[in-house]
């Protein structure tokens, strides 16, 4: 067991570094760069205090990503990220005058460490293909909210003055994202232009869209809505909106783009990964949904010790709040949210692909449970099911899962 722990206060261009052992007297201190020579600088002053293969000093730091922490981990010493809301609670036991500097950070990571280690996990030993895969996911989902967000702008620029082509997609499954509806927003911006498309640039329209089937009948209706008789802009200020339709509508596409490339590559991702097929075993998990359940777990089992530390993390365990005769249960907030918004998917896909999933809402259901609450519920439920199979390694079965339905 390590006598020396060591904090690391992370800023953009430099990190203030701070050695304390057993009694937490200051052994030495430290402000690197972050480049490559303060992190030689940084292994050294390790080495000089006793860091070794077989008993790696561990570092206690503010965040999980960079550099720093990819190089650090790649040395296999224990790295122990400390929320900094936790941190700054912990600096009044050393500073009731409230005082604040770089180096006083780094020294209260490492008095984290030196007092309250079992308080704290260290990062899990993910794999580099379940790292790969979580920034893919995470990229992914980040890609599809900036679509939704653009999408939704470029939705209310047009009911402002082009509210009859927002029927033109209401049918579409995609809705204003469908290949369909933005190659013709293209070709006719306004109100006006579109009113003059005849049948033949119509279809032209739908062909370089991508459609291949019942063209004709699309045609026809289209041409049919298009021309229906609604309230205009006046010219000019019609045309600048529709100018401004283009310049939205560049950037819908870039944002359907991206989100269309990078589901692609999370899915190759995740479909060569030893717990995918595990993952998908399960009901309403697909390759996407899974990437981002994998993503949010990583592949180190011995993460979560128990299912209830997991339902805790993914924020589907309730949080009870007692004191003296009273007793509160409410939901769990602080949790994370990317797994919370996979399992709320997953959940919601379960109701009809598991008979005993949908027994179990309708149990949570008919108990007063609101629609969010029963679902909740079921992902809770299904956690600890996607736990055990992980753990020993089996496929989700039904039957081990649900054995009361009828």
């Amino acid at each position: 067991m390590t006598s020396v722990f060591c904090g690391i206060d992370w800023a953009t261009d430099h990190h203030d570094i701070a050695l304390l052992d057993e009694a937490g007297t200051l052994l030495d201190k430290l402000r690197i760069d972050d480049t490559p020579e303060g992190l030689g600088q940084l292994l050294q002053l390790l080495a000089q205090h006793g860091d070794s293969p077989d008993n790696p000093i561990p570092v206690a730091i503010e965040t999980s990503h960079g550099l720093l922490v990819a190089c650090l981990r790649a040395t296999g010493r224990p790295i122990y990220v400390i929320n900094p809301l936790t941190a700054a609670r912990y600096r009044d036991r050393y500073a009731l005058s409230r005082k604040k500097s770089d180096h006083l950070d780094a020294k209260v990571l490492a008095h984290i460490l030196r007092t309250d280690p079992a308080e704290h996990r260290p990062l899990p030993a993910d794999s580099h293909l379940a790292q790969a895969i979580t920034v893919l996911a995470r990229a992914h989902q980040d890609a599809v909210w900036d679509r939704v967000q653009t999408g939704n702008r470029l939705r209310s620029h047009l009911r402002e003055y082009f509210p009859g082509f927002l029927t033109v997609f209401r049918h579409f499954r995609e809705g204003l994202a469908s290949p369909v509806t933005r190659t013709l927003l293209a070709a006719a911006p306004t109100p006006t232009q579109a009113a003059q498309l005849t049948r033949p640039q119509l279809r032209a329209i739908l062909k370089k869209a991508g459609r291949q089937r019942e063209i004709t009948g699309e045609v026809e209706r289209l041409h049919t809505l298009l021309r229906e008789p609604q309230m205009h802009q006046p010219p000019m200020i019609e045309q600048a909106m529709g100018i401004k339709a283009l310049a939205l509508l560049r950037q819908f596409n870039a944002a359907c783009a991206s989100a269309d490339d990078l589901e692609a590559a999370t899915t190759a991702a995740f479909t060569t990964h030893q717990d995918a097929e595990i993952i998908t075993s399960f009901p309403g998990l697909g390759a996407l949904t899974g990437a981002r359940l994998l993503a949010e777990l990583g592949d180190d089992h011995t993460r979560f010790t128990s299912p209830r530390a997991l339902k805790a993390y993914a924020g589907s365990a309730p949080i009870t709040r007692s004191s003296g005769r009273k007793t509160t249960v409410l939901a769990r907030h602080i949790k994370n949210q990317r797994l919370a918004s996979a399992g709320y998917i997953w959940a919601f896909a379960a109701l009809t692909a598991s008979p005993g999933a949908r027994a179990h809402y309708d149990r949570r259901r008919a108990a007063e449970d609101r629609h969010v609450a029963a679902q909740r519920n079921l992902f809770n439920r299904l956690l600890g099911c996607l736990h055990h199979c992980l753990t020993h390694r089996i496929p989700y079965d039904e039957q081990t899962a649900f054995p009361n339905t009828a």
